[in-house]
């Protein structure tokens, strides 16, 4: 349920999702990526750890062509790892609804991704793990949720609607992933309320 860079296309007056097949190339995209991230976080002594999330971390699993990353920090950290990123290009754009995640525009030269700070221990790193981890495990899922993503990209008509048409099956994978209902329940309200401000926040 990440937010930020978008891969879609206006096509005639319909709003096309691209939605592709696995790429092996996206593990190695996400390396270089930690790799700058890495050396700013470094240099500004925030502790960290740098977690591939999203469609694009599963083996597999059709997605958007966006790699999704989230620099885990301690709560008390998010403001020096927030600064760490400022420092190459990135720009700041709050926690766009989401508690516990801050999310940026992505300077060119590191897009198409999206990369937000994360708080250690939060529902949001807890909602991008859990959906990576389960379904990395869980084969028959991940097929599916593809499915799912190819019919929606086909479909949609704007990435709120691409969202909404993922709503079912993700709740899905977030109960298997252990979240509770009052968890869930949170991630999709707070998924809605940037659904009702527009797909860019």
């Amino acid at each position: 349920m990440s937010r930020g860079f978008e891969s879609h296309t206006l096509r005639g007056s319909a709003i096309v999702i691209e939605v592709v097949e696995y790429r092996a190339s996206w593990p190695e995209r996400f390396a270089a990526l930690r790799s700058h991230y890495a050396a700013a976080l470094d240099a500004a002594a925030v502790p960290y750890r740098i977690e591939h999330v999203g469609s694009t971390a599963v083996p597999g699993l059709a997605a958007k062509p966006v790699i999704d990353v989230d620099v885990v920090v301690d709560p008390e950290h998010v403001t020096a790892a927030v600064q760490a990123l400022v420092t190459i290009g990135f720009e700041p754009r709050g926690d766009l609804g989401i508690p516990g995640r801050q999310a940026f525009r992505t300077p060119d030269r590191f897009a198409p991704s999206n990369t937000y700070v994360v708080a250690e221990g939060s529902l949001a790193l807890r909602n991008h793990l859990g959906v990576r981890d389960v379904l990395r495990s869980d084969t028959s899922l991940r097929d599916e949720y593809a499915a799912v993503k190819r019919r929606a990209g086909r479909t949609a008509a704007d990435i709120d609607d691409y969202l909404e048409q993922k709503s079912d099956v993700l709740d899905r994978i977030l109960r298997a992933a252990g979240l509770t209902d009052e968890e869930r329940a949170s991630i999709t309200a707070s998924t809605r309320g940037i659904t009702g401000r527009g797909a860019h926040g």
